[in-house]
């Protein structure tokens, strides 16, 4: 486990894509295997019935088969789909099996924008986040884009109802000891690994 505050956030950021990336194809499938037993039966999964993935980029923990489980027990699942305009937007859009996909500015599978099958993040029970470190805290370090912290941060206000349930999925080697926070920054209620929960 890395000890974060030995660095600046982007060599940490750089440190833990390094990180994941170097997993072995065979490693990458076993820990979306082991992701998809620690979530599928759980009862935050079993009784969401609007949840938002992601398709994994550059070494992520892959959700797919928890995309597809979902679709097969009927419950409506979304992607994050970026805005043109403001291009530092994020927005959750409904998708189907088999549904043709499109790559977004940074090469990211997306569905192609419908505002009509778009569902604000706070009407969503569970979303299933993507993250480059992780503490046992609830801190995310993301990709440094500040999409999800930007369409979440409307949770800082809330007093009692903070519906969506935040999940980060990781691979275990993305954890750090304590990350430090922005004022910014929207804290997850958990993070699933292939490991465990924490």
């Amino acid at each position: 486990m890395l000890e974060a505050n030995a660095f600046s956030r982007p060599q940490l950021r750089r440190q833990l894509r390094q990180q994941r990336r170097a997993l072995s194809a065979v490693a990458q499938r076993q820990a979306g295997q082991a992701l998809y037993r620690q979530l599928a039966h759980h009862p935050l999964f079993r009784r969401a019935r609007h949840i938002a993935l992601y398709l994994p980029n550059d070494g992520e923990i892959d959700p797919r088969s928890l995309l597809s489980a979902a679709q097969r027990r009927g419950k409506a699942t979304y992607l994050p789909v970026l805005s043109p305009w403001p291009r530092t937007k994020m927005v959750f859009q409904r998708i189907r099996p088999g549904e043709t996909l499109i790559a977004n500015r940074f090469g990211i599978a997306e569905p192609r924008r419908n505002p009509k099958r778009q569902r604000k993040i706070w009407a969503l029970d569970l979303v299933l986040l993507p993250l480059v470190g992780f503490d046992r805290f609830g801190g995310r370090l993301g990709m440094g884009g500040g999409f999800y912290d930007r369409s979440l941060a409307y949770r800082k206000m809330r007093k009692n109802w903070h519906k969506p349930t935040l999940l980060g999925l990781a691979h275990g080697c993305q954890q750090v000891d304590r990350l430090a926070t922005a004022s910014w920054d929207v804290p997850l209620d958990a993070t699933v690994t292939d490991k465990g929960w924490y």
